[in-house]
């Protein structure tokens, strides 16, 4: 996987209109994924981390029918996007997109996530959209 470094000079000299961020958290604890004030508390954390400007309330709601997918589903905008995820209750793993037209570091993302949420391990991958 591409440095940070390369990502960020690969964003500018490519224009690109934005980063978005894939994390899959492994196994993560269960009591902060089904705790909607922790799953808000994260987002301003991570926000304030990575220099985001949250825009509105984070919206944090608890639904599924299907036990395999039921949870947790959150969403944020930032000023320059938005911040999504959803936390499955039968797997304890967490799945969170972090979209923005201003470049941060997935790897800071991901490592916050990883020591906020407890999990055993992630699963990282990036994109710029054009």
């Amino acid at each position: 996987m591409e440095s940070v470094a390369d990502l960020q000079q690969r964003y500018e000299t490519t224009d690109a209109w934005g980063l978005a961020t894939q994390l899959d958290l492994h196994t993560c604890d269960a009591s902060t994924i089904r705790d909607a004030e922790k799953i808000k508390q994260f987002v301003r954390e991570l926000c304030d981390l990575i220099g985001m400007k949250r825009f509105g309330d984070t919206v944090v709601v608890d639904f599924g029918e299907d036990e395999r997918v039921a949870g947790f589903s959150m969403t944020q905008l930032i000023e320059t996007s938005l911040i999504s995820g959803h936390f499955a209750n039968q797997s304890n793993n967490v799945y969170l997109d972090i979209f923005s037209c201003k470049f941060y570091d997935p790897n800071v993302v991901a490592e916050f996530a990883k020591k906020f949420f407890q999990a055993q391990n992630f699963n990282i991958a990036w994109v710029l959209r054009k």
